[in-house]
């Protein structure tokens, strides 16, 4: 008989994870004390020993509204305690602590001994509890959660004054991702695998660390599709830490995977002990395609395919940098595809991995991005300081979303801007050890050293800069160059050089468009500058909206030598007023006369 009165489900309920999926785990989302510690002093103070006075509801952060607390003001340091029963089946498990992400500098401790310290508010991090965490036992978790305004630190788009304003908005502190327990075997159990696809010979090749090594065990991995087995491969477990496998797929078989036909694979994963149990599991999938350079061509799966990205912050009016639902984040993808775009920029931000599970599915193509804004300290001809801990936070980024197929490109940093002179810089430190990182993480793929602005990094992968000019024809004219090899460039407002020369990469403008569309204002035809913000002159209809939308899509879609374009933005965010939709995703002009401006073939693939 079903329980007559079940337990409430938690907020954001699904699994996090969609890439290394085990059976066994427990989400703490939902509701939490919590305690706001503004001058940081709430370790003297006690609040790690003593109950929290307030609620909040994770995983929303308290600037937001869906946490219950909804204060956007400056919080120094927040704390959340919660007290959980550690399931009584996982007695003979090692349980890890899981955050999605935590903004910004986290200490957490269990039944009060400190078990983990992360920086960086975007990528994951996992405590190991050992033996403070006793199957059936009550578990004292505490989480401090420090987010100064001052100094050097990745924020993105998070603003370090109080109010929203131009292009950047309400802050994020705290938990902001999923909390999560999962019990894994003791002696050997599997870590994040990294799968690759070789669409040349038609395999995949998985690497499947492991926790540690023990005699005479093995790892397994076997793919699959809606028909059944296509391939099994085994190895030894005993010799690396990391065995590598190679699954080859059966030609008839082999579905490449593209906006077109986004096929993937069921992948199942597995340990297995010397008599051939199972001691852990894991399921996941993949997607089999190429990336190519080839002189300016940006290829997929060796074929030209525009790439029609939008520019996309994932900010949403309740939830802030976190979507409402796993419904909002598929609903994201679906709304740009209507409006013909076939991908994302997905700008100043890690989003959450549930979105790139969905761009799998659904066949988009992303570039994965930092939000590296807030390294600027103000120095004239020296203004941007990024730490060491960009490089950090950067490669926990790359090892999370390594296997997904989805992402076709990677953009450490974006709009970084300094002359070039004649020493060396810490931007010129950090901006090329971003680059050298990425392609020692993830040499796959094509990596930008910097979106737009300032190139410093002489063998980067594709060239790109951005232009907000509204006028199409002068639009076209400032894109002409590309042909004889002088592609747009951005400078300083004096003229003043930003970058290394173009060296003849795949090119694109990263972004451009941002047209300031606000039918609500321009209706009430009043001045609404101080509420209201984007690029170029407010169109008065909706009609000369779409007619500007067309023919700044129409230069790039007409030049062969570009292979694809990114518009600012899928939805309006706060103030900032420009998106093809609203901030609550409502449809701001009509969706099909932007679809129908976006698909008619670009010059790029008929250039073939």
């Amino acid at each position: 008989m079903p329980d007559p009165n079940p337990p409430e489900q938690p907020p954001r309920p699904e699994y996090p994870r969609p890439q290394f999926v085990r059976d066994a785990w427990l989400n703490l989302n939902g509701a939490w004390q919590f305690e706001t510690d503004r001058s940081d002093t709430g370790l003297e103070r006690g609040l790690l020993e003593r109950e929290l006075t307030g609620r909040i509801v994770v995983p929303f952060c308290p600037e937001s509204e869906l946490s219950g607390v909804g204060d956007p003001d400056f919080l120094e340091a927040v704390w959340y305690r919660r007290t959980v029963t550690v399931p009584a089946d996982w007695a003979d498990a090692r349980v890890l602590l899981h955050f999605g992400a935590v903004d910004h500098d986290t200490t957490v401790w269990a039944n009060g001994r400190e078990v983990a310290r992360h920086r960086g508010g975007f990528t994951p991090f996992t405590a190991d509890l050992g033996e403070v965490a006793a199957a059936g036992a009550e578990l004292t978790l505490v989480v401090r959660a420090r987010d100064s305004r001052h100094g050097v630190q990745a924020r993105g788009k998070q603003a370090t004054w109080y109010a929203n304003s131009h292009c950047h908005y309400t802050r994020t502190t705290g938990i902001w991702q999923t909390v999560w327990l999962e019990p894994v075997p003791r002696a050997v159990a599997l870590r994040r695998p990294r799968i690759t696809p070789d669409l040349a010979s038609g395999s995949f090749f998985v690497e499947l660390p492991l926790t540690a090594n023990a005699p005479g065990h093995r790892v397994r991995a076997t793919l699959g599709d809606a028909s059944g087995t296509l391939v099994t491969a085994e190895s030894r477990a005993d010799l690396d830490l990391c065995p590598r496998l190679v699954l080859p797929v059966p030609d008839a078989a082999v579905r490449p995977w593209s906006p077109a036909d986004p096929h993937l694979y069921d992948l199942s994963l597995e340990v297995l002990a010397p008599d051939g149990t199972v001691v852990d599991a894991a399921r996941s999938y993949a997607g089999l395609r190429s990336v190519a350079v080839r002189g300016r061509q940006l290829l997929l799966n060796g074929e030209r395919v525009f790439q029609r990205l939008v520019l996309d912050q994932g900010y949403y009016p309740d939830g802030l940098m976190t979507a409402p639902s796993d419904a909002a984040l598929a609903g994201d993808i679906e709304l740009g595809i209507a409006a013909g775009f076939n991908g994302a920029r997905l700008h100043q931000k890690v989003f959450e991995e549930r979105y790139l599970y969905h761009a799998d599915r659904l066949g988009y193509l992303v570039w994965g991005e930092f939000g590296d804004w807030g390294c600027e300290v103000g120095v004239r001809d020296d203004n941007q300081r990024p730490d060491a801990s960009y490089v950090t936070q950067w490669l926990e980024a790359l090892e999370r979303d390594y296997s997904h197929p989805s992402i076709v490109g990677w953009c450490p940093l974006n709009e970084t801007y300094q002359p070039l002179h004649d020493r060396v810089t810490v931007l010129d430190d950090v901006t090329r050890g971003m680059f050298l990182a990425t392609k020692q993480a993830d040499p796959t793929r094509p990596v930008i050293d910097a979106s737009g602005y300032a190139h410093r990094v002489a063998e980067t992968d594709v060239y790109d800069a951005h232009c907000y000019e509204q006028d199409p024809v002068a639009f076209g004219e400032a894109m002409a160059g590309l042909a004889e090899g002088r592609p747009y460039v951005n400078t300083g407002p004096d003229g003043r050089t930003w970058s290394l020369p173009y060296a003849g990469q795949p090119y694109f403008c990263s972004e451009f468009g941002g047209i300031w569309w606000d039918p609500e204002a321009a209706a009430a035809a009043g001045d609404d500058s101080g509420v209201s913000w984007g690029y170029g002159e407010r169109p008065r209809t909706e009609a000369e909206f779409v007619e500007r939308f067309r023919g700044l899509t129409g230069v790039l879609l007409d030049d062969p030598e570009m292979f694809g374009y990114c518009y600012t933005q899928l939805t309006d965010v706060f103030q900032e007023r420009n998106g093809v939709y609203r901030f609550d995703r409502s449809e701001k002009a009509d969706t099909a006369l932007l679809r129908d401006a976006q698909l008619r073939a670009a010059a790029y693939e008929r250039s073939r």
